[in-house]
Parts: C-alpha cells; sequence; structure tokens
C-alpha cells in the first residue's frame, strides 16, 4: 500500500537549485537512468519539468534500514516509478552537468518508495530516432516521455493561453458550438454518424464552425473565439490530420483590415511565447502578385529569386519547347539561381526529376558564364535574347536560369516547389528565421474544368469585393473577394473572410455556384434564415493551431505537435482505431455491412 506521503512532492524533478542546498526534499518521476559506480548508485530521475540527479551511498555498518534502501536502489530499471526524499546537496565543481538546469545539485537519497515497475520498453524515450513512427505512435504513453514531446505539449499549452489572453483581452467571448451537426459542403468529405434516434439519418462532423459562428454574430455575440477540434475525411499529408484544431474568431461591425490586425496582435504574442520574432508590420501580398511572383499563393518570402515571366522575349527564339507553349496560349517563366552555374549536370538532372513529380516534362536551363550564355537551351538563345533575359532578372556571370514553359498554371505549379527547393540546397535563408505575409484579393471562384461550373475558392460564404452582382454574373473569373490568408514560410497558417450578411447577395453567389433555390433552402436554409433577421456585416478567420506549433518547434509533422495522432492511413496504433463493430451495434443504427471490409 502506498502511504500518502510518498506522494507528497515538494519539487518538480526541474525545480531545485543552488538555493535549495541542505533542503529536505521528495521528488517523484520515472527513472531514466541508473548508474552503479562501485558502492554509489547514481539515478537521473525525470518527469516533464526535468531531470534531477539522486544519489544513493553506501549504507554504514548496521544501517539495516540503508542497507535495504541500498538494496531496493541496486534492483531499479529504467522507466520504474519511484518516490525519492533526501537532502539536496552540491555535486562539487568538477561534477556540475551544464545540459541540466540541476547541474549543479544532487540529492543523496534518505528514502526510496517504488510507487510502479515497468517492463522493459520498446524503445528508450531518449533514442527515438532510431525508432519507427507506428511504433512511437502505438506506444505514444513512451513516446510523450520524450524531452523533445514534452516541449511540444507543453508549448502548445501556453500558445493555446497566449490566443486566449490576447482575445479576452480584445473583448472576445468564447462560445462552443456542435460537433453532431448536419452535413454541409464546405470543400471536403464529412465524417458522417449514424443516429440511432432518427433511423437512416447522420449526422456529420463539423470542418469548422463556420455557420455557426455567423449564427452567434447574427445573436448579436459582436466578438466570438474558440479553440475547437474540425474534422475533415481528406488525404493525409505531413501538414495534414483528419482532426486538427483551431483558433476559431468572429467579429461584427470590421473591416478586413481590422480582422487582420486581430491576427496580428495574436501572432505577436505566441511568436513571443516561443521565443520568435514577429515584424511590427506584416507586408501584405495581392494573390495576384503571389501567384506572379512566387508561382503560389502562399509564397516563401524569406528570400527573393522570384519567377520572371519572359514570354515575350522568348517568343523570338526557335525553340519550340517555348514558343509552342506561349502560341497555345501559356508561358514561360524562370528563376534565376545565384551562384548555380556550379552546379554539376548529375545537380541538374536531379532538379529535373524533381520537378517531374510535380508535372514537368523536363526543365530547360542555362548557365552564365564569361559573359554568356552556355548549356542547356543557350544554343537556341542568340546574343540579343541573351542579352534582354539578363537586364530583365537581373543575371550575372555564375548564375543558372531555370525554365519552365507550358499553360500558366502547370509552370507556377513546377517552378514554385523547384524555388522553395533550391533557395533550401544553397542556403539563401536562415533554416530558423520567420517571414509573414498577408495574402489579400483573392478570386471569389475558380472553374471546375470537369464539372463544368463554378467552385468557391475559399467557400460560398465569401463576401464579393464587387458590390455590382451584375457585373459578377456576367464575368465570375475577373470577381475578387473580401478573403485573406496569413503565411509564414510558405504554409498558410491561417485564413478568413469578410462575410456575406445579405441573404440577396448570398442567394446570388449560391446561383453562381449552381447551387438551386431548393438546395440551397434544404442544404443552408437555418443560414439563410438567420440573415433575413438583422445580420451585422462581419467577417472572421481561422488559424491552424497544429500548424503553427509545428512551425515554431520546426517540427517535420503534425504529428509530433499533437498527442494522440492519426498515421498517414488515417488510423490511431495505440487504440486501433478505426475498428469494426459488432451486429448488436449496427443492429441499433438499422445499419448492415454489405461488402465485407478487406484488411
Amino acid at each position: 500500500m502506498i502511504s500518502d506521503a510518498t506522494l507528497k512532492r515538494t519539487h518538480n524533478c526541474g525545480q531545485l537549485r543552488e538555493s535549495d542546498l541542505d533542503s529536505e526534499v521528495r521528488l517523484c518521476g520515472w527513472v531514466r537512468s541508473y548508474r552503479d559506480h562501485g558502492g554509489v548508485i547514481f539515478v537521473d530521475l525525470r518527469d516533464r519539468f526535468g531531470i534531477t540527479q539522486v544519489v544513493f551511498d553506501t549504507p554504514e555498518e548496521g544501517d539495516e534500514a540503508g542497507k535495504a534502501m541500498y538494496a531496493l536502489a541496486d534492483s531499479l530499471r529504467n522507466e520504474w516509478v519511484i518516490s525519492v526524499a533526501g537532502l539536496v546537496r552540491h555535486r562539487g565543481e568538477d561534477r556540475i552537468n551544464p545540459k541540466l538546469d540541476t547541474g549543479q545539485i544532487e540529492v543523496v537519497s534518505t528514502e526510496l518508495t517504488v510507487l510502479n515497475e515497468s517492463d522493459s520498453v520498446p524503445f528508450e524515450p531518449d533514442s527515438f530516432t532510431e525508432v519507427a513512427e507506428d511504433t512511437r505512435l502505438k506506444y505514444r504513453y513512451i513516446d510523450l516521455r520524450r524531452p523533445e514531446m514534452t516541449r511540444s505539449m507543453i508549448l502548445r499549452h501556453e500558445i493555446t493561453a497566449a490566443m486566449r489572453s490576447v482575445l479576452n483581452e480584445e473583448g472576445f467571448i468564447e462560445v462552443e458550438t456542435p460537433f453532431l451537426t448536419k452535413s454541409t459542403p464546405e470543400g471536403a468529405r464529412d465524417f458522417l454518424v449514424p443516429s440511432r434516434m432518427n433511423q437512416a439519418d447522420f449526422y456529420a462532423l463539423p470542418q469548422s464552425p463556420q455557420l455557426f459562428k455567423q449564427i452567434l454574430m447574427v445573436g448579436g455575440m459582436d466578438r466570438y473565439y474558440q479553440v475547437v477540434r474540425c474534422f475533415r475525411d481528406e488525404d493525409l499529408r505531413a501538414d495534414r490530420q483528419p482532426e486538427f484544431t483551431q483558433l476559431d474568431l468572429e467579429m461584427s461591425f470590421v473591416t478586413q483590415a481590422d480582422v487582420m490586425n486581430i491576427t496580428d496582435k495574436v501572432l505577436k504574442k505566441v511568436c513571443t511565447v516561443a521565443g520568435k520574432e514577429f515584424p511590427d508590420q506584416v507586408p501584405i501580398i495581392t494573390y495576384d502578385e503571389a501567384v506572379d511572383k512566387y508561382g503560389i499563393d502562399r509564397p516563401d518570402i524569406r528570400f527573393e529569386m522570384l519567377l520572371h515571366n519572359v514570354s515575350d522575349i522568348v517568343a523570338k527564339t526557335d525553340f519550340k519547347v517555348f514558343t509552342g507553349a506561349i502560341e497555345s496560349g501559356g508561358s514561360v517563366k524562370l528563376i534565376c539561381v545565384p551562384g548555380g552555374a556550379k552546379f554539376t549536370r548529375k545537380e541538374i538532372d536531379a532538379y529535373t526529376s524533381f520537378v517531374a513529380d510535380y508535372g514537368a516534362k523536363g526543365l530547360a536551363w542555362a548557365k552564365l558564364e564569361d559573359g554568356a550564355f552556355a548549356g542547356g537551351v543557350s544554343k537556341f538563345l542568340n546574343a540579343d535574347v541573351q542579352q534582354q533575359l539578363r537586364d530583365a532578372v537581373g543575371a550575372n556571370d555564375g548564375d543558372i536560369l531555370f525554365f519552365a514553359a507550358a499553360d500558366t498554371d502547370s509552370v507556377n505549379k513546377v517552378l514554385a516547389p523547384l524555388r522553395v527547393k533550391v533557395a533550401g540546397d544553397i542556403g539563401l535563408y536562415e533554416p530558423n528565421s520567420y517571414a509573414w505575409c498577408w495574402v489579400t484579393e483573392f478570386p471569389l471562384v475558380a472553374y471546375n474544368a470537369q464539372q463544368k461550373r463554378w467552385d468557391s475558392l475559399h467557400h460560398p460564404f465569401t463576401m464579393p469585393s464587387c458590390d455590382d452582382l451584375d457585373a459578377l454574373m456576367a464575368d465570375p473569373g475577373a470577381a475578387k473577394s473580401l478573403a485573406y490568408d496569413v503565411v509564414c514560410n510558405g504554409t498558410e497558417m491561417g485564413g478568413g473572410s469578410i462575410r456575406i450578411h445579405d441573404r440577396k447577395i448570398q442567394e446570388k453567389v449560391f446561383e453562381l455556384l449552381g447551387i438551386g433555390t431548393e438546395e440551397a433552402e434544404e442544404k443552408f436554409g437555418f443560414l439563410l434564415d438567420a440573415l433575413r433577421f438583422g445580420a451585422p456585416p462581419h467577417g472572421g478567420l481561422a488559424l491552424g493551431l497544429d500548424r503553427i506549433v509545428m512551425e515554431m518547434v520546426s517540427a517535420p509533422s503534425l504529428r509530433d505537435v499533437i498527442a494522440f495522432p492519426k498515421t498517414q492511413r488515417g488510423t490511431c496504433p495505440l487504440t486501433g482505431a478505426p475498428a469494426e463493430v459488432d451486429d448488436d451495434q449496427l443492429a441499433e443504427l438499422d445499419l448492415k455491412i454489405i461488402v465485407p471490409h478487406q484488411k
């Protein structure tokens, strides 16, 4: 039986300092390591706060209690859970461990209690680099003991608290919205939940609280926020999970500048907590500028090396790849890589293979050496074209030009990732630097060629920039929206928009998207009804909490900053989810598995 006294810690394992010398203390934690140094046993005791060295000295002759404690200490193994009482003493100047916050002191044990033993763990928490990720996720409780995981979880908590503190000071209130709701098209597949009480009907887990937060504005809540779980049944990757957390906020009577200013305050506080810099003024880039210069609507602005459209210049050449793309309505763009002339043919071929993953059939290039172009497509570029290219992109001797030629969307799709890849390879930016920007003036809709219809670029509740609805219907592709994304180092950290608060405008946008009156009433009737009763102008934004923490700790995957994540197959190795359910549960839901699941 464990006594209450053995659990009454006086300090945690990262707390003791020289100021605590000669104090009687009690610590509890896990045995990180133990060492027998010929009559003296050293144990590194770990909890989430840090590590303290505990010493078990050889007992004096006749000290039976001391002998029993020493024998127990000699039996300890890694990851056993113990309680230790003892006296704090200095390690000695020659034995100080500068790597530990507690490295100047140690605790000489006077009492030892084993609270629980541990089997041999599948991996040691300090050697995770050699462990497969599936194993780490299956034994997540071991993985969470790693210092890196512990720090990520603590920082995640601190960031969340910082977000709340800023919004609380700005007059926001936190309101919870339902998890069991109605399926509405928002761009990804819903997770569906069958209803037992309403046979043959289904709830959907929310992709976001979008409609509820708009209704809260109609309800007069004025400033709302929520740290909320969202669900999307989509293909997974390193920065995407089927369930994720976002900071959701909505404000009434605001412009997009107001929403962006509040978000800047939140992000500045987040970066302060994480020990990162945040700019006094976040640059604003329009969507068109971002796509033109960076090839993507989430630009990495830590470095220059912009995309240049050189279609007018190379249209004068005889190179069919270039002229054919231009004649087909496409374009030729390039990036100028400083110092890239030193690339070997093997390295150039590696970049060619890299862009093939993005649909490129090849990668045209030319080096600048001794005042002229050399190699690659240089033979197709006469002296006049070469000079025009040099002037247009500011190229110098020692540089290399990488070209892409196709329809403009495909060119951007190829050069945007190549730009980032090359910049990382040649060190154009500091690995731990952070560059934030806002992207604004997004198109309202994008044309879906497969289904021959217009789709919302963000969601169908985004306010158009255009006040003239007739012009909007006449040329939807030219319409801009009051949408905005915040980007850090080429990763979208959040996005939002000013919402449609006028029912007539909302119905017009539904019509543009091919959503008829009956379908609109069926899927969005509750929102349309709300817009009839004095909906204020409003707008908001959602920040991806998982992505922000991932960026702040430079983690390679969201799975490193979420306590219990899913794999890229959407499974949970810890619990075995998703899993089959028995026939009785299916019968209660009036469901039947028609095709047996093949595992």
